[in-house]
């Protein structure tokens, strides 16, 4: 596999070699990098109806159908377009809301978690990988029959090497670029469509002019599915045929390279079936009228062409003579060409859904390296080329039986992948049905039913049809189930690889996940200052378990901390840089620093740390990292802080890089964002981060949130937070109940990026909770102080706290005359959950505990206070000084 990147490392196929292809800039939707607006929905239709390789498919499997259902063959064949119609829709819808080339993978990530999502990008991959290896080899026979070498047709090492050409040339050509891929389509698929229609209404024009014995006509009751003999007949015939539709997904597969990307492919998708539809019904029912159903001749039920039909009706319809001759060899040309470009678009959708699961970190990341000049994947073009390449010759070399047999087993794999969209489409709008009648049937009831049609399919193939040890080529003798179809054991196996490749693949998002749930807070304080209520909604794709944090912390005097962040990575490291952030702010938070502050601190504590891993990095000969890209994950993470007083009813705060947070107004429910400065996210940038106070009334709204809540696929950042303020208008209702409200609302399906969201309710301490009194800066005011103290505590009934709190009181007092700078002393007890008692000055020196020699005649008054308290503690404020300390209140007996 390196071999092959080399070689395809250069500008075009030479001359010096440029520069490693970059990374994707971003897991998201147009983040990836590739060339945008390179199509239209003319291309798209195209790439779409290129990838079904109509010729060869009606050439491969027309026989088939007849075998099965005999005259209601184009019943069969128009019956089988409805479920893939259904699924179209479905496609549709989830590419209107997240138009990513990683389609079923990235949204089944979204819907059912990220260990579903790869299997059903594992589905996609085991169907375009068998499916390219057999269209070369067609293709490679094609060839030779066409230039006369039917010798060489036959031998199945010629047809190989031709088959391995073909992949090389067809990848070759979707390396250089989609818009060169789409023009080729373009020409191929018009003219295999002008030939299809040429020859059906030339075998119509001789059915009822100078047709052939054989030829019947058209009759209504090959439209009338009551005339199949028997269910299952008509089960194995829909069986049969609804994968001949297969491959119009191609147009949603580009995109992020589609002009109106949440548009135009969707819109493709649809065209596309519905065209196939047309051409197949016509076709069909053209070649049974000239043909017939016999088991002789050029009849459709003769085993000997039944998988090559066309070829064989070729020389019948247009002449093996003049002009004739040349329509005859233009059909097989035709059919040459459909495998050939059906090739080449099959590598498009196989790279670019590769190429997303390695932007979403759930393969290598070197498979999401895009070319820099093509603009197109590099690593997954070519080395799902190779793969492709590699299963041709590995199946070919073990035995070509089993070859043949896992060309069938496309079915289970394609089934598998299109049943999980339209269950997906469902689930990811399960909030939304209900809002209007059009949302109800084109994002629920016809995706559910494309996806349970599918799902019956993939039942009764694996378990029935496929699962007959007559079926296919070859079967196998298994443990407890006995004589198996190949068929059904190599497409079971295929998908039961991919579990295994899953669970080893998805164990980091597992673990990402429960590290993060670990490190946040399991249950948030019951306080006395606030009302808090949480919601933590993970990302469901493997990238997008990332950091996002919230905390409520008690700090001194009954106020109250409120945190919330945001780390810019995704994965454990991640995770583990959230639960280190959210313990330095909880560290710095017991320091009682002021809102700006804790963020300058905790902004030196992220540089330092990335500062040294840059030069560990260097030590170990590694070079420098990117933020975000194995460097120190902290760069670049928002954060906001915010302090509430329940005394005063102020609260300061201050963002780095973060979002603001929405504040209600209690009276009338007013919605309002507070202009905070906006400070540089933490470790990037060196200008001070600034406080704003705000005065809150009592019963007023917080919302803090990360910007996961308000930026979802199906809608902006502004129309996220016109939803969040249309929710907290509610302000009165239970927190709970907003925050499931919120979620619901905001965030109704699954989710690319984690959401945070903390609601607050602020409270005020009543004022006979709070006591107060100023005294003057000498010695008599020691006595007053222990005075006021103890009839304070007499009021409140806490007569059991006198002698500790005079005392407590009498040796802060004291040192507060003795070593500040003048000014008046302040004396405040707050009775809440405990008694607080402060004591402010106008001094900026802090007192330290220390241990007084036996011949010291100081240093033993603070010593004495931390033993009498729980906790005590120093907080600076722009005017000196506050020392605080809190004492458990007496239990009741």
């Amino acid at each position: 596999m390196n071999a092959g990147v080399k070689l395809f490392g250069g500008p075009v196929f030479g001359g010096p070699a440029a520069p490693a292809a970059p990374l994707a800039p971003g897991p998201g939707a147009g983040e990836k990098g590739l060339k945008a607006g390179a199509l239209g929905l003319f291309s798209s239709v195209a790439m779409g109806l290129s990838s079904t390789a109509p010729a060869y498919s009606l050439a491969a499997t027309l026989g088939l159908i007849v075998a099965g259902v005999g005259l209601q063959a184009p019943i069969v064949t128009m019956l089988a377009f409805v479920p893939m119609l259904l699924i179209a829709y479905a496609y549709r819808e989830l590419n209107a809301s997240d138009a990513d080339c990683g389609t079923t993978f990235t949204w089944a990530s979204r819907a059912f978690g990220p260990r579903i999502g790869w299997m059903g990008g594992w589905g996609i991959i085991v169907a375009d990988v068998i499916a390219m290896a057999n269209l070369a080899e067609i293709a490679g026979i094609y060839g030779f029959r066409l230039l006369g070498f039917d010798a060489l047709a036959e031998d199945r090492l010629w047809t190989t090497v031709a088959g391995v050409t073909w992949i090389a040339v067809m990848t070759a050509v979707c390396y250089v670029g989609i818009e060169v891929s789409a023009a080729l389509q373009r020409w191929l698929v018009c003219a295999e469509v002008v030939v299809l229609l040429l020859f059906a209404v030339t075998a119509l024009v001789r059915v009822y002019t100078d047709g052939p014995p054989t030829a019947i006509h058209v009759s209504a009751s090959w439209f009338n599915p009551l005339h199949v003999p028997s269910a299952k007949e008509l089960t194995a015939g829909l069986l049969a045929a609804v994968f001949i539709y297969w491959g119009w997904d191609t147009a949603v597969a580009v995109n992020e390279e589609t002009a109106d990307s949440r548009h135009t492919p969707g819109r493709a998708a649809v065209v596309s079936t519905v065209l196939l539809l047309g051409i197949y019904a016509l076709v069909a029912t053209s070649a049974q009228a000239f043909a017939g159903i016999g088991a002789e001749g050029t009849g459709l039920g003769n085993t000997a062409h039944s998988g090559d039909v066309l070829s064989g009706l070729g020389g019948a319809v247009f002449g093996t003579t003049g002009p004739g001759w040349f329509l005859t060899e233009l059909l097989i040309f035709t059919v040459l060409t459909s495998a050939v470009a059906s090739t080449q678009t099959t590598i498009l959708p196989l790279a670019r859904t590769v190429f997303s699961m390695a932007a979403h970190k759930a393969v290598p990341s070197r498979f999401a390296r895009v070319h820099r000049r093509f603009l197109t994947p590099t690593w997954s073009t070519v080395g799902m080329g190779l793969v492709s390449i590699g299963f041709l010759v590995l199946l070919t070399v073990i035995s070509h039986d089993v070859l043949a047999d896992s060309i069938s087993a496309v079915g289970l794999a394609i089934a598998f992948y299109y049943g999980l969209t339209g269950f997906a489409c469902v689930w990811c709008y399960r909030g939304r049905l209900t809002r209007s009648p059009r949302d109800l049937l084109f994002k629920g009831v016809l995706p559910g039913l494309g996806g349970l049609l599918m799902l019956s399919l993939f039942c009764y193939a694996a378990f029935v049809v496929y699962a007959a040890p007559d079926y296919g080529s070859t079967s196998f003798d298994l443990p407890l189930l006995g004589r198996t179809g190949g068929v059904s054991v190599v497409g079971l196996g295929a998908l039961l690889v991919g579990v295994v490749l899953m669970l080893v693949i998805t164990r980091e998002h597992t673990a990402a996940l429960k590290l993060q749930r670990g490190l946040l807070p399991h249950h948030l304080p019951s306080l006395t200052g606030v009302e808090a209520a949480s919601r933590y909604v993970p990302a469901d794709s493997r990238s997008g378990v990332g950091g996002d944090w919230f905390d409520v912390i008690p700090l001194s005097s009954s106020r109250v901390g409120l945190v919330v962040g945001d780390v810019r990575g995704h994965g454990l490291r991640a995770a583990a840089t959230m639960g280190r952030l959210r313990t330095s702010v909880r560290v710095l938070a017991r320091l009682d620093l002021a809102p700006d502050e804790l963020l300058a601190r905790l902004d030196d504590v992220v540089g330092q740390t990335a500062e040294e891993s840059a030069a560990e990095e260097r030590a170990h000969g590694r070079g420098g990292s990117a933020p975000g890209d194995d460097g120190d994950e902290a760069l670049g993470v928002t954060c906001l802080y915010a302090v509430y007083d329940p005394v005063s009813g102020r609260c300061s705060m201050a963002r780095a890089g973060h979002s603001p947070p929405a504040v209600v107004d209690p009276a009338g429910g007013a919605v309002s964002r507070p202009g905070l400065p906006e400070g540089p996210p933490l470790g990037l940038g060196s200008a001070p981060f600034q406080s704003v106070e705000l005065q809150l009334p009592a019963g007023s709204l917080l919302a803090l949130f990360t910007d996961g809540l308000v930026q979802a696929p199906d809608h902006d950042t502004e129309t996220g937070l016109g939803l969040l303020s249309d929710v907290l208008t509610e302000c009165r209702r239970p927190l709970e109940e907003l925050c499931d409200r919120t979620v619901a609302e905001l965030l109704p399906g699954p989710v690319d990026d984690d959401a945070a969201l903390l609601l607050v309710r602020t409270r005020m301490l009543g004022e006979h909770q709070v006591a107060v009194w100023e005294l003057d800066a000498d010695a008599e005011s020691v006595a007053r102080a222990r005075s006021v103290t103890s009839g304070q505590l007499g009021e409140w009934g806490l007569e059991d706290l006198s002698f500790t709190t005079e005392l407590i009181v009498s040796e802060l007092v004291t040192n507060a005359v003795r070593y500040a700078s003048g000014g008046p002393v302040h004396v405040r007890l707050i009775r809440d959950r405990s008694l607080v008692c402060e004591v402010a000055d106008t001094g900026h020196t802090s007192p330290h505990l220390r241990h007084a020699a036996s011949d010291d005649e100081g240093g033993r008054g603070l010593f004495i206070v931390a033993q009498l308290t729980q906790r005590w503690g120093t907080r600076y404020t722009p005017s000196g000084k506050t020392i605080w300390t809190e004492q458990p209140l007496p239990t009741a007996e």
